[in-house]
């Protein structure tokens, strides 16, 4: 049974929020300022993935506050941020969200981290019409949940990313596919894409199964894949289990040239952790500082290793300062009221690290759906050829 949101964790996020408010007052600035309210999986199940996202928002505050603030009907506001931990419970997060919107009174909401989460705080954005930019999430449900209070910088949508990995998939010669899948939506909404889109691409899928979230060994099923020897090994994983997936994998010596981990190996822990073993294992993002075409992008990497000695996220850090760069521009041109930037953001086009950015719905329309590769310790765009920065590399020792 999930934990309650009960009085004591919400006292302890409260102070929390005292600390992140206090460190930010320190920065003088004229203007009152800018509140902005966020829940974030600082524990629980999603908790590994939080310092990736955070860390972004931090170096985005940071970067506004030092330039003055936000730029709000010509005066420069400081940038002040509510948080709570919401353990990874969604249901914590949706009172969290209640009370960042009715009690706390922020002026603006930032994203939590991860799908579920997204879905749960949809109907309460809409119900309070209240317009957040969202991150580290994507779903086709959200196209019918929660139409004009939430977007998506993100192209992975699950019914876009199972066409595009098949075409991929059948662009570098694969014939036959294991898919194995996390039980929770986000890896099992793309597994519901992906299959019909491999069988349509004459791909052949010799194992196809699933495993609950908190799984700790993936031994049994990772001994059918090895047996079958596919072409393609497409683990639909989470960060936790792609650490323990390629552990495994690593283990059992499984052979397949094409190997797709889903959420983890754009972490820099994850590279670290497995060194030479990770190279060219495939993973989700669109994003990359290599990439010429996007000005604001390699500014971004370089402030962010200087600021924690460590390499951005590909993917939940790129998306969370991009969400951040939305709503930034789009309360400096519409300010602070609800309804005018619910209509900024749903028609104006936005300059991000990402490339430029425009709404449809709540869908990014402009960023190509995309898969990373890990090079030589690196990560690489190589799908869709559009805005590859390297070719894809077979898979051939851990």
């Amino acid at each position: 049974m999930l934990k309650k949101f009960g009085r004591s964790a919400l006292a302890c996020a409260v102070a929390t929020c005292a600390i992140s408010a206090s460190l930010s007052a320190a920065v003088a600035q004229d203007g009152d300022p800018v509140r902005i309210g966020y829940s974030m999986s600082r524990t629980g199940l999603f908790a590994q993935a939080a310092p990736s996202q955070e860390n972004a928002y931090e170096l985005w505050r940071e970067q506004v506050n030092a330039e003055g603030g936000l730029l709000i009907d010509g005066e420069r506001r400081p940038v002040e941020f509510v948080t709570y931990d919401d353990q990874s419970n969604p249901g914590n997060a949706v009172r969290i969200y209640e009370t960042l919107i009715t009690q706390d009174e922020v002026d603006l909401l930032a994203a939590p981290w991860g799908t579920p989460i997204h879905l749960a705080i949809a109907p309460v954005l809409n119900r309070y019409k209240f317009p957040m930019v969202g991150n580290s999430a994507a779903s086709v449900q959200l196209r019918e949940v929660a139409p004009g209070y939430i977007w998506f910088p993100t192209s992975a949508i699950p019914d876009r990313m199972g066409e595009e990995l098949a075409k991929f998939m059948k662009a570098e010669g694969v014939e036959t596919a294991a898919v194995i899948a996390n039980e929770l939506p986000f890896s099992q909404e793309i597994r519901s894409f992906l299959l019909p889109a491999l069988e349509a691409e004459g791909i052949a899928v010799a194992l196809d199964e699933t495993y609950p979230p908190d799984i700790n060994d993936l031994t049994a099923v990772l001994a059918q894949v090895r047996t079958l020897a596919p072409d393609a090994i497409i683990a639909l994983s989470y960060p936790s289990d792609s650490f323990l997936f390629t552990t495994q994998a690593r283990e059992l010596g499984l052979a397949s040239p094409f190997v797709l981990s889903l959420v983890g190996p754009t972490y820099g822990a994850y590279r670290d952790a497995f060194g030479e073993g990770a190279n060219n294992i495939v993973t989700l993002g669109h994003w990359s500082f290599k990439q010429d075409d996007w000005p604001r992008a390699r500014p971004f990497y370089d402030a962010y290793v200087a600021k924690y000695g460590d390499i951005p996220d590909a993917l939940d850090s790129a998306l969370s300062y991009t969400s951040l760069e939305i709503l930034q521009q789009a309360v400096e041109a519409a300010g602070l009221d609800k309804e005018a930037l619910r209509e900024n953001i749903s028609t104006a086009t936005f300059d991000t690290i990402n490339g430029p950015i425009k709404f449809e719905g709540v869908e990014n329309t402009m960023t190509p759906t995309a898969y990373l590769q890990i090079q030589d310790g690196d990560l690489e765009l190589v799908w869709p050829e559009s805005i590859a920065t390297s070719d894809f590399q077979p898979k051939s020792s851990w």
